[in-house]
């Protein structure tokens, strides 16, 4: 339970549908697809999916040179992310270099298309005479959270959480946790990623990526269906504007949702295979941090990537803590999987979900695999007016990870 209540008053999105909360909910609940076929995949050997969800329409030049020179692309979104969300909520400019104001924005890796490329030139002569002295500012761990806190001037706390596909959601949950506890009054927080067909390798040399459908790629993935096949790996940035209730009612803020409980664990049965058990125990102590019962939760936004093992046992662990009772629908069909993007810009379209009154459905779910079962699949959008939402995200690594909205239209 936190000791200061921590509200949404922002939210700032570049994804492959639409760099803004409305573009991405409107596409969320059109049914749109950002999936698509990459040709360039096909010049990495052994290499077999084609598929990825990428992000169209970004010119980086927006961004003043000064500040862009040490941007990669995943820091270039984080950052138009990091303003979209300052916008929204009129955040106050002198608030940031004030020492209360924070950064919590995690990257699955530094750059690795700025890593090829360096080592590409490396390897012909060995010389580092034509290395540019800003590169490793986008390949360092915390490039992201790094460049978003210096090209804003932000002066507060700086974490940078690198957790595969939990980042962004523990990057949440542990901003929430430092406003809750009176250190920051406000962090934006989240995750960025670029795609790189090295991410894409990773997922296909374990057979956990999408290969079937390389012809028609709207079609993958395809969460808890029976005919689904694996990851499509994609890219963006969601980032969060968190702050203390009380501050931002002072000074007049609208208030999106507030964030009410939040849980993260280690699971040790394995570093690369889903547990049932270690999933519904993250599950249950968030709703327990909340102080609710699972009873009252209205939606499920699932982690659910598309994977054989990922989605039966996320399946089985959510039907363990909600049954039938409580609708459930994953975005990774619409989205792909944004990697350390994906808990928050995927919770953000929970929030826009909130807002307008409407649950959208899990794209490319026909047939829901039998080992899926007995759950509360959306395979249509639902009008709702949900109070309390619950994310998942789960991480190779052993990596779980569960936060839990609250509507504010409910208070």
């Amino acid at each position: 339970m936190s000791l200061e209540s921590v509200v949404v008053t922002g939210v700032g999105i570049v994804s492959p549908l639409g760099h803004s909360l409305d573009l991405l909910t409107d596409a969320l609940l059109a049914g749109e697809s950002g999936v698509r076929n990459v040709p360039e995949l096909e010049k990495v050997g052994g290499l077999r999916s084609r598929l990825a969800a990428t992000v169209e329409g970004i010119n980086p030049k927006q961004i003043p040179r000064k500040i862009r020179r040490s941007m990669s692309n995943m820091s270039i979104y984080a950052y138009l992310a990091s303003q979209q969300a300052l916008e929204m909520a009129a955040y106050p400019t002198a608030a940031l270099s004030a020492g209360r104001t924070g950064v919590v924005i995690g990257s699955t890796l530094g750059s690795t298309a700025t890593s090829e490329s360096f080592f590409a030139d490396y390897f012909t002569d060995y010389s580092l005479e034509r290395m540019k002295s800003g590169l490793f500012f986008q390949i360092m761990g915390h490039s992201c959270a790094a460049n978003v806190a210096q090209s804003l001037g932000i002066t507060g706390r700086v974490l940078a959480p690198s957790a595969a596909c939990a980042t962004s959601c523990q990057a949440i949950g542990y901003a929430y946790e430092q406003i809750a506890f009176g250190r920051q009054d406000a962090i934006l927080c989240g995750g960025a990623d670029e795609f790189h067909p090295l991410t894409a390798a990773t997922f296909d040399i374990m057979h956990a990526a999408s290969t079937g459908y390389n012809q028609d790629p709207s079609q993958s993935p395809r969460p808890f269906d029976a005919a689904r096949d694996g990851i499509v790996c994609g890219e963006g940035s969601g980032v969060l504007l968190l702050e203390k209730k009380s501050v931002a009612e002072a000074r007049g803020a609208t208030i999106l949702a507030e964030l009410v409980g939040f849980a993260t664990t280690s699971d040790t049965s394995s570093i690369a295979n889903p547990d049932i058990g270690a999933m519904y125990e993250c599950m249950r102590l968030a709703v327990a941090d909340a102080g609710i019962s699972a009873s009252e939760l209205d939606y499920v936004n699932a982690h659910a990537t598309g994977t054989q093992q990922g989605d039966v046992a996320e399946a089985q662990a959510i039907r363990q803590l909600v049954g039938d009772q409580v609708p459930v629908s994953s975005f990774k069909g619409h989205l792909g999987h944004t990697m350390a993007a994906s808990g928050a810009i995927e919770l953000s379209a929970s929030i826009g979900m909130m807002r307008c009154g409407e649950l959208a459905a899990t794209r490319n779910l026909q047939q829901v695999d039998e080992a899926c079962a007995g759950l509360l699949h959306l395979q249509q959008n639902q009008t709702a007016q949900p109070k309390y939402i619950l994310k998942n995200n789960f991480a190779m690594g052993g990596i779980n990870s569960t936060v839990i909205l609250r509507s504010s239209k409910h208070d």
